[in-house]
């Protein structure tokens, strides 16, 4: 069953609300943020940053009066980082009047089972994590046959067509890696991550010495491992989450096969070097410039340090928060346009249409979105373990 969680930013105070949605004798309107994302199982850690930050966006927005006669909540429910749990989750946030916007979800493929519920709805969804490149531009959009299959689907992470190549570039030019095997756990992101990185790979020069797929449940890779050191690889890398490339990482290191292990920001967690204590010197991409970097990000790292929350903003923190906020902004601009109230009818589509226009400074920089729903913020870090945490090794902008 789907656990769910719901976060009040702030106690009701006898708000009424007419059945249409307006204001009822100058009483706040409450606006409902659905939250999607793995709060429990192996990716947990990622959700929780995701819901905490957009919990604190709304907090942030409430306190300041950021729309007049708005009170925001989110709703958060649980996915467990399924693709079943996620269409569940998108039905129910669809059958809530109240919700306006959704944040999320985390993975690729749990998008692709809600995408088409939330479209039907015209209901907004900004995912702060999605990278798996079809799911704005079309299934066909490597054969540059680009197409946006769903109207209401934004994000504010990069894509994979970017981030594979940049890894690529990263691996061959920087680090001269020249033989890779490559492995990746057969879903949506790790299959296509795995894809994008071997075409810009080759395309260097490098060599794929070898190419094997996993279950995302996999905890044995003793018959990969062998394979690998076979292979006379000088690097591996991997297409999938912490929870699998860690214990893969350090069965590799066990049986002597010193050579990183490199992958993109499903792995670029605490919770990767806890799985694998031998981690030094393997390396992650993750969309955006390191939060801790940016001036625009220390009110939010502050902030989130003073709400309390016991659980860390992890990567995809500051996306959250700025996924929520477009969400906000959005609803500030429905509300502007329509005599400072929230449309009788159709309260969805305005807020969904909002969303492709704005523009602010947000946590990870400046916050828009291009035709596709994408992010205009197309910046990547690799990231390598050094002494027990993840260090930046290389910021930038990739260059096809």
């Amino acid at each position: 069953m789907i656990g769910a969680l719901s976060l009040s930013a702030c106690g009701s105070r006898g708000e009424k609300k007419n059945a249409d949605g307006g204001n009822n004798g100058g009483s706040d309107v409450t606006v409902v943020i659905g939250v999607d994302a793995p709060l429990t199982g192996d990716l947990s850690a990622l959700g929780l940053g995701i819901r905490n930050s957009a919990d604190l966006a709304v907090k942030k927005a409430n306190e300041a009066h950021e729309v007049q006669g708005v009170k925001f909540e989110i709703k958060a429910l649980d996915d467990t980082g399924k693709p079943a749990p996620g269409q569940q989750n998108a039905t129910q946030l669809v059958g809530d009047s109240k919700v306006l916007g959704v944040v999320g979800p985390l993975n690729s493929s749990v998008a692709q089972s809600m995408q088409q519920i939330f479209d039907d709805a015209n209901l907004v969804e900004v995912s702060p994590a999605n990278t798996g490149v079809a799911l704005s531009q079309g299934e066909q959009w490597a054969t540059g046959q680009k197409k946006r299959p769903f109207k209401s689907y934004f994000r504010t992470a990069t894509t994979d067509a970017v981030q594979g190549p940049f890894a690529a570039q990263f691996l061959y030019t920087d680090a001269k890696k020249t033989k890779v095997f490559l492995i990746d756990d057969q879903k949506t992101y790790g299959a296509g991550l795995a894809g994008t990185f071997k075409g810009e790979f080759t395309k260097l020069g490098g060599t794929i010495v070898g190419e094997e797929h996993v279950n995302p449940d996999d905890r044995d890779f003793s018959a990969i491992v062998t394979k690998v050191k076979n292979s006379g690889a000088d690097a591996v890398y991997y297409g999938g989450e912490y929870p699998a490339a860690g214990p893969l990482s350090l069965q590799l290191k066990d049986a002597g096969a010193t050579i990183p292990l490199m992958g993109g920001d499903g792995i670029q967690s605490a919770d990767f070097i806890k799985l694998n204590p031998k981690s030094q010197g393997d390396f992650a991409t993750a969309v955006g410039l390191p939060v801790e970097s940016l001036d625009t990000a220390k009110k939010y790292i502050a902030d989130y340090k003073a709400a309390g929350y016991k659980d860390a903003y992890e990567t995809y923190g500051g996306y959250s928060y700025d996924s929520t906020w477009a969400i906000i902004q959005a609803v500030k601009n429905v509300v502007k346009d329509n005599n400072g109230k929230l449309p009788g009818s159709d309260a969805r589509t305005a807020v969904r249409n909002a969303v492709q226009k704005v523009t602010f400074d947000g946590v990870t920089g400046t916050v828009s979105f291009d035709e596709y729903g994408d992010t205009t913020n197309k910046q990547l870090t690799v990231y390598t373990v050094k002494d027990g945490k993840w260090a930046v090794e290389k910021s930038g902008t990739f260059k096809g």
